[in-house]
C-alpha cells in the first residue's frame, strides 16, 4: 500500500525545500514509460512531481528538471507516492556539474523564501 503520510516535515528534513519555478518541467523515465510532468517542489535532496499515475514507491526514476535556461539530470527513488496526484523522489545519483546547476538555482529561490518568512507580518 502507497505511503500517503509524509514522515518528514521541514524541521527533520535534510534539505530545505523551495516551490518549483513557475514554467518548470520534469521529463521523467521509469523502465520503458516516459512522462513530462510539473514540479511542485525541489530541494538538494530531492523532488515532489505532479502526475495523475505514479509509480510504486521504490521505482528507479531518471529525470531532467528544466526551469529557464537550467538543465538538470538525476537518477532517483520514489520515496512518496500519493495516488492521483504526484510523486516524491530521492536524488541517489547526480554528477557533479548538474549539482552545481541545481544549487545554483535553488540558491536565489531559498534566499527569496527565507527574505519571505523573516518578515514582520
Amino acid at each position: 500500500m502507497a505511503n500517503t503520510e509524509s514522515p518528514n516535515t521541514d524541521a527533520t528534513r535534510r534539505y530545505p525545500r523551495v516551490k518549483a519555478p513557475e514554467g518548470s518541467l520534469v521529463g521523467w523515465q521509469v523502465g520503458i514509460k516516459r512522462s513530462v510532468s510539473r514540479p511542485e517542489d525541489i530541494a538538494l535532496g530531492g523532488i515532489f512531481i505532479r502526475t495523475p499515475d505514479p509509480p510504486p514507491e521504490r521505482s528507479l526514476v531518471k529525470l531532467i528538471l528544466s526551469t529557464g535556461n537550467v538543465e538538470v539530470r538525476a537518477r532517483g527513488v520514489v520515496r512518496r507516492v500519493a495516488p492521483r496526484q504526484g510523486m516524491g523522489i530521492e536524488f541517489t545519483s547526480m554528477n557533479q556539474d548538474d549539482r552545481g546547476r541545481l544549487n545554483g538555482l535553488l540558491r536565489p529561490l531559498l534566499e527569496r523564501q527565507r527574505t519571505k518568512t523573516e518578515r514582520p507580518a
